[in-house]
């Protein structure tokens, strides 16, 4: 039983980015179907606009919102700037969505977002910031990062997936899981090789490595063992895992490894988090500060100018830089005497109504009287 006086315990997030082809929505489906399996359904969000056809029911799909075809055809754009597009779209009412997960929150435990295929496209985007930012500052995310493993035996494509991932990883600052999908085509043990071992990869680039006419190293291989050293730091604090989406093998360790980055977004997400918060405050209260007082100033300044516009000088009604302000006795207030306006103090002709007046003629009219 759940301890009243503790917060209830919020869902984790995990976000699904992966190249094209590298079996995103096959792993979602595949986390979906585990999950109703221990019933503990999941909220998943699909981010797609050009996806035909889901393996899953979407609890939110931005196909039901935003029509990529017609943003193409009204917009003129080709299919990767209609996803773009769309996916703008999206997001200016986006705040809408994280209303619906925070009502859901309650009875949820993870929530999924899969992303376009086009992985630049939503890491690389301000829309994809944006949805990014907005959900891990409110639950607990994880960003799942999915390897075709078949396709990264080769050393050049292993390091440009580990490339990145890496700046996938710095963009983001959250909670980071390699997630080596279709272990069933190839099993993945070669890369954590490379990874934990360095000089395991620079044997294997040397087997494929070319050399010039003069038998030096060309500029690629001499490049790719420049970045296995450099990203030999970056191997060290990540979380790998091998599943293969097909079969189901390795989703258990899969929601392990999330476990995991849950409890490391919750002790350094987090207090990072409020710090940046506290920080941002403390910079837009002192710009209000800064504002204020040079404003204060230029009054202050202004005022000791003489007033040179028609009538009374209406800085005399500003406050001042301590808000002091005087009330002045209103010349005007009813005070049981008859007041007369003095003329000079109008700035324009005074017209006296009591008295008769002559017109351009010189004949005297007599002005209407009551009764």
């Amino acid at each position: 039983m759940a301890d009243p006086t503790q917060p209830a315990r919020k869902p984790t997030v995990i976000i699904t980015i992966g190249m094209a082809g590298s079996g995103k929505t096959t792993f979602v489906q595949r986390i979906n179907s585990y999950l109703h399996t221990a019933e503990k359904p999941p909220y998943i969000l699909n981010l797609d606009p050009a996806v035909a056809q889901l393996p899953f029911e979407a609890n939110i799909d931005i196909r039901d919102t935003v029509d990529y075809t017609q943003v193409m055809k009204q917009y003129n754009l080709g299919p990767n700037g209609g996803i773009l597009t769309a996916l703008n779209l999206f997001t200016t009412k986006f705040e809408q969505v994280l209303e619906l997960l925070e009502k859901r929150a309650p009875n949820l435990e993870n929530i999924i977002l899969d992303t376009p295929g086009q992985i630049e496209i939503f890491t690389w985007s301000a829309s994809g910031a944006i949805i990014t930012d907005a959900v891990a500052s409110t639950f607990p995310t994880v960003v799942a990062y999915i390897i075709d493993t078949p396709r990264t035996t080769a050393p050049a494509t292993f390091m440009s997936n580990m490339l990145y991932a890496c700046s996938i990883l710095y963009k983001t600052r959250l909670p980071f899981i390699l997630v080596f999908n279709k272990t069933d085509v190839k099993r993945h043990d070669f890369a954590l090789e490379w990874m934990e071992d360095f000089e395991a990869f620079q044997e294997a680039l040397a087997d494929r490595e070319r050399r010039d006419a003069d038998g030096e190293q060309t500029y690629m291989s001499s490049l790719m063992n420049s970045m296995s050293l450099v990203l030999d730091e970056f191997y060290k604090g990540l979380k790998t895992v091998g599943v293969s989406a097909v079969t189901g093998a390795g989703i258990p360790d899969f929601f392990k490894a999330v476990e995991e980055a849950r409890k490391e977004y919750e002790e350094e997400y987090v207090p990072e988090l409020k710090r940046m918060m506290a920080e941002r405050e403390k910079t837009l209260d002192t710009f209000k500060k800064e504002n204020l007082s040079a404003a204060m100033r230029d009054l202050s300044m202004d005022q000791k100018k003489p007033w040179t516009g028609p009538g009374r000088d209406p800085r005399k009604d500003q406050f001042s830089e301590n808000d002091n302000v005087e009330v002045e006795e209103n010349p005007d207030a009813d005070d049981g005497e008859e007041t007369f306006l003095d003329p000079d103090d109008m700035g324009r002709q005074y017209i006296d109504l009591t008295r008769s007046q002559k017109p351009m003629g010189g004949n005297a009219s007599n002005w209407p009287r009551p009764g």
